[in-house]
């Protein structure tokens, strides 16, 4: 199949185009390379991409719209997969204007780029976990209601939802949004706190500990989401307008996720606790019986393998 990934210098698009050109299907991948975090690990990932010959990728920024609309109308694909967004909810408090041009402004340019294609791909976007916002009834499921955002990054990803909706309602647009929970593992974010506590453990720092540590996370190796936005781009008989859970349906203490991580690095780690901070959430939970069961989905990393997974990586990466 042909597809296009938006955001494959990034994380999760990195993962998923890389899986899918093993798979032999065709992609094509648009990334601005944004210096939100490291140009340096996004070219890194993109260089890995451009050794295969089923790869085609574009530098190019969503806010494009001409140039974005061209491109898939040149490529006709299957399936438009946009990973691409403004990633962070703290950086959103100082922020928020990046937001509002990168998933906005470009989530509407890759929905009119896919309703003038002809034929119209299936478009698979990622969503947040941070949707749920307020809610405190645990595990979250799709059905729960999603209206209370406690910071613009979820405000914005709620808005594509919503954006979405109107499409596939008006154009006829098949969409199937992907709700994304702590998403983990090799190759990953900088700003992300299993990142940011290898880092500072490894340099002898205090880890920053929000909420005292009294957090839980439902953490997500970034295999099983692939595993995942596989089955939202190719699975039959899907709905004109979906909404899945994205998880490992675990919900994990955080303190239990620094020792794991402290197990793997062999470094105890120095804790500075703090308050919650602004726009984050005490606890995420997914329900993923939606997606197991017309997805296929079926997350099956435990943290006490992704975990060791992840450090492996990063001190090979860094030559550690």
């Amino acid at each position: 199949m042909k597809i296009v990934i938006t955001g494959t210098a990034g994380f999760i698009g990195f993962h998923l185009a890389r899986h899918l050109l093993a798979e032999g299907h065709e992609v094509v991948g648009i990334d601005n390379f944004s210096d939100y975090y490291s140009v340096e690990l996004k070219e890194d990932r993109h260089r890995l991409l451009e050794a295969s010959p089923g790869y085609r990728g574009e530098r190019l920024d969503l806010t494009e719209g001409e140039r974005l609309l061209a491109l898939v109308n040149e490529w006709q694909p299957d399936v438009v997969c946009n990973l691409a967004a403004q990633a962070g909810v703290r950086y959103s408090l100082t922020n928020p204007h990046v937001y509002q041009t990168a998933n906005l402004e470009g989530f509407l340019n890759i929905l009119e780029a896919c309703r003038h294609a002809d034929p119209q791909p299936r478009l698979v976007y990622a969503s947040s976990s941070s949707v749920y916002g307020g809610n405190t009834k645990l595990p979250f499921s799709e059905s729960d209601p999603v209206d209370t955002p406690v910071s613009l990054y979820a405000a914005t990803k709620k808005a594509n939802e919503l954006m979405a909706h109107s499409y596939s309602h008006l154009f006829g647009l098949q969409t199937v949004g992907l709700r994304f929970f702590t998403v983990y593992g090799p190759w990953g974010r900088p700003d992300m706190a299993m990142w940011l506590f290898t880092k500072a453990m490894l340099a002898g720092e205090p880890i920053k500990v929000f909420n005292r540590g009294n957090m839980q996370r439902d953490f997500t190796y970034v295999d099983d989401i692939v595993q995942g936005l596989c089955g939202a781009m190719f699975a039959p008989g899907l709905d004109q307008y979906e909404i899945f859970n994205l998880g490992n349906h675990r919900c994990e203490n955080l303190m239990d996720m620094i020792g794991m991580l402290s197990d793997a690095l062999g470094v105890k780690p120095e804790m500075e606790l703090l308050p919650m901070q602004p726009g984050d959430v005490p606890a995420t939970y997914a329900d993923v019986a939606k997606a197991q069961a017309k997805l296929g989905f079926d997350p099956s990393t435990p943290i006490a393998a992704g975990i060791p997974a992840f450090v492996e990586w990063y001190r090979e990466y860094h030559g550690i």
